[in-house]
């Protein structure tokens, strides 16, 4: 008779080829029983010898299917036989409250592919082609548990044939729920206009899969065409990158002036004519994800006197403007992969928006907002549920030393292991995973955010659903996206939140919107969240030095922070040392014009004098301006004051003549960073003040004698780095000796600077510190929600 066991599987489980895997298993060792969906995972009841089940519990733990990720196995041996006969996959069940981790869209299997591409099979060619292991996933889902009836693929009945592979456990469609073929599934049209659509009655496009619409499509693109192409998580803007013209008219359709353009090609060998790619990053392009990367470029620097460059690649400068990375990814969908064919160069796959807008995603929407953008539209009838942007991400070498994750059930590295990216903006192919806590929370919580790079968190027991990239809530359809997300995941994951955690700002769209909701709402320091943030995902608790360096957050006395050390742990913050606080005349449009920034700074180190200084700054400088800034800073007027890290990045780079104004958030520092030498000795010095005011005078008088003494501006801003990487290991070091503590944690988007990243990782540990770095979550404000549900939790389970 032997024994029978039920086992529960949760994590990443449905949706990824878990029950087909585990009939395999069980056959394979004789067993009999059953396996079945439910509401929390997936269940097994088996019987056989004890034996052989230890054995099936050990192989499934140590080699699940490949997409999943198992967060907990438990096992209940039971009294009693059923006198199984066989082992079957039974129906999914629906009784209960629903609460089942749901998979990521993932990139084209080999398989597939290799379908594909095969004359001979009856998917030849077929932009819809996935399997178990690939596929359309987050994007299609309405509903869980994670059936097709439960997708947006159930407008397309499947045809015989995909029929009996999908009922077939051997196959590897077995339960695949977006399988289809040409002759059940969606299609795809090229047309010049929405209005030349043949739309059937369930609002499906007549037009079946032609030959040569992919050919045709790639042809208009070899022309120098626009094109709109609908993907997995919405539209892409897609052009010729080797085409300046091209590259230039989509730039000023898009009213996009600078901010660089994601690229994608064929292979990674393609990707390599333009750019240094690393085996990390290799790993990163070919992962299952498929974000972007940002990679280095093949370059030839000349930087002497004003910034200048000559870079060795033929994809002209208006793709990333002053740029020394490019964003490459590989294609993802099988429509990428058909696009892609046989081309030796790669193509611009920008999101499909107007500036600071969310993406497109329905057809609808993409006919009001890409109409003046895009010639032609690459369009099929799968209806997206979802928008999601594509992620992007950095290669990073940390040594082993330090915490990259929290340990998982089938992890099979080690906690030792080195960290082999960081995450810029996490979206497609990452969410809607959810994000593994050391510590489980008291009750549902829902954190909403900041206002830049927007992301939700909704959290319950040992996880964090940190959502998809909702982008910068300024405007009416990004809040729109911002609130039915959270809709969505609150269906999607059966929660109600009790908590609601938001931002300090009083005018953040976010932040009214949690004033808004019903519940217990507890507001959060921006950069107290940002350090909690970095501890959640390293999976460390107790206190820490944190470090918490971006553009603005408001703080605590109703200034605007940003360069900031604390010394806190989930519950409580102390601040113990920032930049002095210097005044942004104009308020925000200090942001959008680093200059002022640079005469605030001037005027503050050299008083009016700095007038007389021979830089082409000042010489340059409009002076009537200045006038009436200097007057509004003596009054304090429109001035407020920020000790923000990013705003002194902003106003180095407007002293170097780099950017006097800036087109996108973080511009000035990002070409800072570009330009810097790698190789200078650091002589620059903050002075670090009673009361832990970090002054930055003797920064500005510095770099004015280098460049009076014609040193050149890459020299300048490598010096700068390299001080504010001392200047972080200086306050941590004063901080172990009268606190005692020596774990670090370094948050905030200066850190996405990898060169003062690196920099100040490797002094602090030859200090020896231990350092806590971004490895599932960003270190901007992408990552603040994430933080923000840590902290509300401390706080609801402490009392206070």
């Amino acid at each position: 008779m032997g024994t029978r066991t039920q086992i529960l599987v949760r994590g990443i489980v449905q949706g990824v080829g878990f029950r087909p895997f585990i009939y395999s298993l069980a056959n394979k060792r004789d067993l009999r029983g059953s396996v079945l969906n439910n509401e929390t995972g997936v269940l097994i009841d088996i019987e056989g010898d004890r034996a052989q089940i230890d054995n099936f519990i050990a192989e499934l733990k140590r080699n699940p299917p490949p997409l999943s990720t198992i967060d907990s196995v438990t096992r209940q041996d039971t009294l009693g036989s059923q006198a199984f006969h066989d082992f079957r996959i039974l129906p999914s069940t629906k009784n209960g409250r629903k609460f089942v981790p749901v998979p990521a869209d993932m990139s084209t299997c080999n398989d597939c592919l290799a379908e594909m591409r095969d004359p001979a099979n009856r998917r030849y060619r077929y932009p819809f082609i996935n399997c178990t292991n690939c596929g359309p996933r987050f994007t299609i889902i309405e509903s869980v548990p994670y059936d097709r009836a439960n997708t947006t693929m159930r407008e397309f009945e499947m045809c015989a044939e995909c029929r009996a592979e999908y009922e077939n456990p051997a196959d590897r469609r077995f339960h695949a729920e977006p399988t289809c073929c040409p002759k059940c599934g969606p299609s795809v049209v090229l047309s010049s206009s929405f209005s030349g659509l043949n739309v059937g009655p369930k609002g499906r496009l007549k037009a079946g899969l032609k030959t040569d619409v992919i050919n045709q499509a790639r042809h208009l693109l070899q022309n120098g065409k626009i094109l709109a192409v609908k993907g997995v998580g919405g539209f892409h803007l897609v052009c010729d990158a080797m085409n300046r013209d091209a590259v230039e008219t989509l730039r000023k359709r898009k009213f996009r002036a600078d901010k660089p353009f994601a690229l994608m090609a064929n292979s990674v060998d393609i990707v390599e004519k333009y750019c240094v790619v690393s085996e990390t990053e290799n790993k990163l392009l070919s992962s299952p994800e498929r974000p972007i990367v940002l990679l280095r470029r093949k370059e030839n620097t000349l930087a002497t006197g004003r910034v200048s460059a000559c870079w060795d690649t033929e994809i002209p400068h208006a793709v990333a403007p002053r740029m020394t990375t490019l964003g490459f990814m590989l294609p993802y969908t099988p429509l990428h992969f058909l696009l892609l064919e046989n081309l030796e160069t790669p193509l611009v796959m920008t999101s499909g928006n107007l500036s600071d807008e969310p993406i497109a995603y329905r057809d609808t929407d993409a006919k009001e907002r890409l109409n003046k953008i895009a010639d032609y539209y690459l369009l099929h009838d799968r209806k997206i549920h979802i928008r999601t942007d594509d992620s992007v991400v950095r290669a990073s070498n940390f040594p082993p030393q330090r915490r990259s994750h929290v340990k998982k059930e089938n992890d099979r590295s080690t906690i030792q292991s080195p960290q082999s990216k960081i995450v810029i903006r996490r979206s497609r192919g990452y969410a809607p995973a959810p994000v593994k806590t050391s510590f489980r929370f008291a009750k549902q919580i829902l954190a909403c955010g900041a206002e830049l790079k927007n992301t939700f968190c909704l959290a319950k027991g040992d996880y964090a659903f940190v959502s998809h990239h909702i982008g910068d809530l300024e405007n009416l359809e990004t809040l729109r996206s911002f609130t039915e997300g959270i809709e969505h995941y609150k269906r999607l994951f059966d929660l109600t939140p009790a908590v609601i955690a938001y931002d300090l700002h009083p005018e953040y769209l976010s932040t009214k919107y949690a004033l808004s909701c019903d519940g217990t709402v507890i507001g959060i320091q921006h950069h107290h969240a940002h350090i909690a943030s970095c501890m959640a995902d390293n999976g460390v608790e107790g206190e820490v030095i944190g470090v918490a360096m971006d553009g603005l957050g408001f703080g605590t006395d109703g200034k605007m922070w940003g360069g900031e050390f604390f010394v806190a742990d989930f519950k409580h913050a102390e601040r113990i040392a920032h930049l002095d606080y210097v005044p942004m005349a104009g308020g925000a449009k200090a942001i959008r014009e680093p200059w002022r920034l640079t005469a605030a700074y001037l005027q503050r180190t050299f008083g009016d004098d700095f007038l007389n200084l021979d830089l082409p700054f000042v010489n340059e400088m409009d002076r009537s301006q200045w006038s009436t800034m200097a007057s509004m800073i003596a009054t304090k007027t429109n001035c407020p004051e920020t000790s923000s890290m990013g705003r002194l990045f902003d106003a180095i780079s407007g002293l170097l003549c780099l950017r006097s104004t800036v087109n996108y958030e973080g511009q000035a520092a990002i070409e800072l960073e570009a330009i810097a030498a790698k190789t200078v000795s650091g002589d620059y010095e903050f002075e670090v003040a009673d009361g832990g005011i970090i002054k930055a005078e003797s920064i500005f008088k510095r770099a004015v004698e280098d460049l009076i003494d014609g040193r050149p501006a890459a020299e300048v801003s490598g010096k700068f780095h390299l001080a504010v990487a001392d200047m972080i290991v200086t306050v941590a070091a004063q901080t172990r000796d009268t606190r005692n503590l020596n774990r670090i944690a370094l948050s905030g988007g200066v850190f996405q600077n990898m060169f003062l990243l690196e920099r100040t990782y490797d002094l602090l540990m030859a200090s020896g510190f231990e350092v806590l770095t971004h490895s599932r979550v960003p270190s901007n404000d992408g990552g603040i929600s994430f933080g923000q549900a840590a902290i509300a939790n401390a706080r609801i389970a402490s009392g206070s």
